[in-house]
């Protein structure tokens, strides 16, 4: 496999350098840690998988009805209704997360879902280590299956690419391994 190295044409233009608009994307979603590492093959974008959205279609139908009616039914409280895109399923999981006690900031969590998947819940690596061994890592945040069955939050969906259960699900790891997914800052 033959591995080029692209470097950012740079343009000096009254005192302002312009970098082409991969560099400007690359220098704002690599952090330093990143910056000497070798071009590794982006994960495999697979087609939604109909199953798992079904299944967090039908978890956001429930909470919308529970919105509607006005609580949650469990504690009295009003339920939120989050919008489904990355900002609500993260801001969906931090809401279980503190339920549970599991740390982790909006930006920890968005800075590794941004550099694992790239946003996409169906994203799936298809060629390191643990695809090589038949296990792939899956969904927002580059899970395996075995280590979303030990840290899966009971109450989120039982589905690996599922966002919102994904997300759990890893920062549940990252505490455990690392003390918050906000220590996270390269593949875990």
């Amino acid at each position: 496999m033959r591995t080029t190295t692209l470097i950012p044409r740079r343009i000096a233009t009254t005192g302002i350098t312009v970098l082409g608009a991969a560099g400007i994307a690359t220098a704002a979603l690599t952090g330093t840690a990143h910056a000497q590492a070798p071009a590794k093959p982006a994960a495999k974008v697979l087609s939604a998988d109909s199953a798992t959205a079904a299944e967090h279609v039908a978890t956001q139908a429930a909470h919308a009805k529970a919105a509607k009616d006005g609580k949650d039914g469990k504690d009295g409280k009003k339920a939120e209704d989050y919008p489904d895109n990355l900002d609500g399923w993260i801001r969906e999981a931090m809401s279980i997360m503190k339920k549970h006690g599991i740390p982790g900031s909006y930006d920890g969590i968005k800075r590794n879902i941004i550099r694992e998947s790239g946003g996409d819940p169906n994203a799936v690596n298809d060629w390191d280590i643990n695809a090589q061994k038949g296990i792939p890592s899956k969904g927002l945040l580059q899970v395996i299956q075995p280590t979303f069955d030990q840290y899966h939050v009971k109450g989120t969906a039982d589905k690996l690419t599922d966002p919102v259960a994904n997300i759990v699900a890893a920062c549940n790891y990252a505490a455990d391994r690392y003390g918050t997914m906000d220590n996270v800052d390269s593949a875990y």
